[in-house]
């Protein structure tokens, strides 16, 4: 049955991916001149944008364009929230959050995050969570596809990369939004409520009132899944019977995690021309993918610590799990939810087994098994210029990939890129383990505790967004500094590729030859494979040890 609940959501996820990337690809791609929907619709965001949208950019002036909006957004849900007990849509009457957490907040969702130090359904108003959060979980969205429809488009060969205010409402109107629609509208049918109404009140058998959240929530769940936002409209996120009524939202749940992600894949191939090229990246990532989830099965299988040497233990590790949905839905979902940037749940991740939680780290360490909307290929991007270019200096050529070489300038980009990553996780980690502004908020001693630390910092770091508990974290150096960290780790992996890409775009096309790396075969999957793997592991691996490797010996 677990094997089958697996199948399930990859093969679906997988098979749907190659009509969504036919779709996105239309979307993204400007339209000829003439008639139809998709040329009526250019023309109403030409109307909207102006001039401002309508002529071509490189790669300097686009992402100019994307940090100026996305600075925008920042500041109109800073506003909002900072308001909201005074605007309208506020049945509750919620009230004023305190200034930290606005930042984080606010910071957060920008950078598709959407790390919460907040409990949704105590702390906002149907106005913030809708035209503040929602409407974020949106166009973060979209600028990650944007900024991989830019990047493709430099990597064909295009110096002029296209323009982001046009890719922004593409991505926007034409992608997420029907997609939210549809998905909307099967989470209603499966049970999630849709409502502007206040809490309900009920009265318990016992006598006494009871107090119900409810809200939009199929609207603002659907977006959070597709967009690999991941920001639950209730505390318990996903785990919450009304965000996850039953085994069909999960599963519905679990498509859309992985569904943009994997389509990002194809429409990269597409757009550059060079599909068994986009087979390969696919290839690897599924790969990874699978064995995350196998092994985070296999180590759920077994009981928490706590249980040994009772009778539950023959269940697995259900501590901490949704009972409709058991360990093995919760390790996949765990999985499913680290690999993608995404950082929704159903079950809490602190409850997993040491082992399992190293998996879902290695997930966030990595950041490139699909990875976030769009930037998770960009991330992968990263690995290929390395391993493109150790690969030539073996064999004694100039590095080439898609037809243009690689030079010292963009390895060095390359590498700065992927060395932010750890700097911010173990940086971040060491700093606060070491002061009371870590060490006094851990509920657990010893390499759990540590683990917690850990983990808040790959989820910030990695634009994830789930988190470990157990830990305090709603103060203000943890609301600042993963604050901070999340909006330079969305924008720095974002900026550099795209200088990557402007640098190849440049240069003339190399003619191939008898000693060229082609990147449509086996050989350059190993390549790649091997580049993510062993890089990884050197960035990570003490790290793990003193962790979630060290908690395991322990028990």
């Amino acid at each position: 049955m677990s094997t089958l609940l697996i199948l399930l959501i990859l093969g679906a996820a997988a098979l749907l991916s190659w009509p969504a990337a036919k779709w996105m690809t239309w979307a993204m791609s400007p339209p000829q001149k003439g008639t139809g929907f998709r040329y009526s619709t250019e023309s109403v965001f030409l109307r909207i944008g102006g001039q401002t949208a309508a002529r071509d950019q490189n790669w300097k002036e686009y992402t100019l364009s994307l940090l100026l909006f996305n600075s925008f957004m920042f500041i109109v849900v800073f506003v909002i929230l900072s308001l909201q007990q005074i605007l309208p849509l506020n049945p509750d009457s919620k009230g004023v959050l305190e200034p930290s957490l606005i930042f984080h907040t606010a910071a957060s969702f920008t950078s598709n995050t959407n790390l919460q130090h907040y409990s949704g359904e105590v702390s906002l108003s149907y106005f913030s969570q809708i035209f503040g959060l929602m409407w974020l979980q949106f166009v973060s969205a979209a600028t990650g596809i944007a900024s991989l429809a830019a990047l493709a488009r430099g990597l064909s060969g295009k110096t002029n990369m296209g323009n982001f205010f046009s890719d922004l409402m593409r991505a926007t109107f034409l992608v997420l939004l029907p997609m939210a629609v549809l998905a909307s509208i099967l989470l209603i049918l499966g049970g999630v409520p849709m409502t502007l109404l206040g809490a309900a009140t009920a009265k318990t058998l016992e006598g006494s009132l009871q107090i119900i959240a409810r809200g939009p929530v199929a609207a603002f769940v659907a977006i959070k899944q597709l967009g690999t936002n991941g920001g639950g409209f209730f505390s318990a996120n996903s785990a919450h019977p009304f965000e996850n009524p039953s085994f069909f939202t999960n599963i519905i749940e679990c498509v859309c995690i992985i569904l943009i992600p994997m389509a990002g894949v194809w429409m990269f191939g597409r757009i550059t021309g060079r599909m068994r090229h986009a087979v390969i990246i696919f290839s690897v990532m599924a790969v990874l993918l699978a064995g995350k989830v196998a092994l985070a099965v296999y180590f759920e299988s077994a009981p928490t610590a706590a249980f040994a040497e009772l009778p539950v233990q023959a269940t697995g590790n259900i501590e901490g799990k949704e009972l409709r949905f058991g360990a093995v839905a919760g390790a996949t979902w765990g999985v499913l939810t680290t690999a993608t940037s995404n950082g929704s749940v159903n079950s809490m991740h602190d409850s997993f087994n040491p082992l399992t939680g190293l998996i879902l780290l290695a997930g966030m360490w990595l950041n490139i098994t699909f990875g976030g909307v769009g930037v998770g290929l960009i991330n992968m991007f990263l690995y290929i210029i390395v391993g493109v270019f150790i690969c030539g200096m073996m064999v004694g050529r100039t590095p080439e990939y898609l037809g243009r070489k690689v030079e010292t300038h963009e390895m060095k980009l390359a590498l700065l890129t992927l060395l932010v990553h750890p700097l911010f996780i173990l940086g971040g980690t060491a700093v606060f383990a070491l002061t009371p502004w870590g060490a006094s908020t851990v509920n657990n001693p010893g390499p759990h505790g540590f683990t917690e630390i850990l983990y808040e910092f790959s989820s910030a770091a990695a634009n994830n967004g789930s988190g470990f508990e157990g830990l305090r974290d709603n103060t203000t150096p943890w609301n600042v500094a993963t604050g901070i960290i999340m909006l330079l780790a969305r924008f720095i992996p974002i900026i550099l590729p795209l200088a990557i890409a402007g640098s190849l775009a440049g240069r003339k096309p190399a003619p191939v030859t008898t000693g060229t790396l082609r990147t449509d075969t086996f050989l350059f999957g190993m390549v790649i494979l091997g580049s993510v793997i062993f890089i990884g592991a050197l960035l990570f691996l003490p790290v793990a040890v003193l962790g979630p490797v060290a908690e395991y010996l322990a028990k």
